[in-house]
């Protein structure tokens, strides 16, 4: 009996021992949190950044992990509902206790998350084109600003297509009404008149585009050439391109340079009659770099999927967690601060070939490129930036803007100072 009592009392402890152990591991993990919608109307563009962290996780464990800890990937969905993205954001943070968050797609989700981060100081890298207007200590964006993506293509239209009426179509919420704002004055200050310029927004998930389309084909048959600068954003793009097919709304009579269309989004329709129109990205996957071809490949062997496609709003997810995972190593810690003052001046290699640095405004330099739609889904590059371009938080062109700048190093640690009156009227 007494050996008996000793062989249970032996297991116990042994269990124990398991246990404790188990949950000593368990604590030894950095947490990632993941914040993409994977239902709802953004599911076509979000489900495919969820994968490409996890992917990018998985690599970095097989190297070791992170300061001697394996990552942990905390994946949640929003569902495409954007107070839930705020909800989303206090469970990582607070309840998961992540050590950065890479999320987000639309900026009505990014309006929605940012008063949590700012107040749980914890970090988020934003992956997705956006119209500017913000800078946040806690927010690094990784995607293009308007002058790295808006403005040149409107330049590309104008110069190198010599457009002269434009339609200025987008998603009604904050993004396309933000930018349509900056391209609206900017094209004005370029002697484009306003009965030249047609603005048109839909909202989410929008799917009867007859009578939109229709109203374009109208506007651009006064003899004068005309195109329509697209922020269309999630699935109300299939149907929207799928009606200038039918329409006859050809890239020769009207060509459309779209912003938050690119290859994911092109998977799922026919793109016969879409080609000849354009996207502006920083990144195409046809780009032709042996560091793009090892990205791509990587992709495909990880998502057992050889026909799936890479995208801008990937490579800004591969590039801002290789630079938190730098930052977090020159820091030695995962502490938000420290990454905060590490992260800035880091640079690490794009896929576009070159290097992405992240500046003291919390934007990276980057490439801008117009590819042009092909049959096959992809995009030929017929244009590109002759170098990099610092992402402006502010834009030139706003009254309100154009005498702020963003710059968080050391004592000046400011989101808006007014170079006019010297002061800082934002977070600090």
């Amino acid at each position: 009996m007494k050996l008996r009592q000793s062989a249970l009392r032996g297991l116990f402890i042994l269990l124990a021992g398991c246990l404790l152990q188990g949950n000593a591991m368990a604590k030894e993990t950095i947490k990632v949190g993941v914040l993409h919608s994977l239902s709802g109307t953004m599911a076509i563009s979000e489900t495919t950044l969820k994968d490409t962290m996890l992917m990018l996780i998985d690599e970095q464990n097989k190297k070791g992990g992170l300061l001697g800890k394996m990552l942990e990937p905390v994946v949640v969905d929003p569902a495409s509902n954007w107070p839930l993205f705020a909800e989303k954001a206090r469970e990582l943070i607070e309840k998961q206790k992540v050590a950065a968050v890479f999320g987000c797609w639309t900026s009505v989700s990014r309006k929605s998350v940012l008063p949590v981060f700012e107040e749980l100081n914890s970090l988020l890298f934003y992956p997705v084109q956006y119209e500017g207007e913000e800078s946040s200590k806690n927010v690094f964006y990784t995607g293009a600003a308007p002058n790295q993506q808006a403005i040149p293509a409107v330049d590309y239209l104008m110069k190198s297509l010599g457009v002269k009426k434009w339609v200025l179509a987008g998603t009604d919420y904050v993004y396309p009404r933000t930018t349509n704002k900056i391209l609206e004055a900017y094209l004005k200050a370029n002697g484009v008149s306003a009965k030249d310029i047609m603005i048109s927004y839909t909202p989410f998930g929008h799917s009867d585009w007859q009578s939109i389309v229709s109203d374009i084909k109208k506007f651009g048959s006064a003899g004068q050439k005309t195109a329509v600068v697209s922020t269309i954003n999630g699935d109300a793009n299939i149907p929207f391109y799928k009606e200038l097919g039918n329409q006859g709304v050809t890239a020769d009579a009207i060509p459309v340079v779209a912003f938050s269309v690119g290859e994911e989004e092109l998977s799922g329709i026919d793109t016969q009659p879409l080609v000849g129109h354009l996207a502006a990205w920083n990144y195409f996957m046809s780009v032709d770099t042996e560091i793009n071809d090892t990205f791509i490949e990587s992709w495909h062997k990880f998502i057992k999927n050889q026909k799936r496609v890479t995208n801008d709003p990937m490579e800004a997810h591969f590039i801002g967690f290789n630079m938190w995972v730098k930052a977090v190593e020159k820091a030695g810690t995962t502490n938000a601060a420290d990454v905060q003052d590490a992260i800035i001046g880091i640079a690490v290699p794009n896929l576009s070939g070159g290097y992405a640095t992240m500046m003291p405004n919390h934007h990276i330099t980057k490439p801008v490129l117009i590819g042009e739609i092909q049959d096959d889904g992809q995009f030929e590059v017929v244009w590109r930036t002759q170098g990099l371009v610092l992402g402006d938080e502010w834009s030139d062109f706003l009254p309100g803007s154009k005498d702020l700048i963003s710059d968080w190093r050391g004592p000046m640690a400011c989101g808006n100072y007014n170079t006019k009156t010297g002061k800082c009227s934002g977070q600090k």
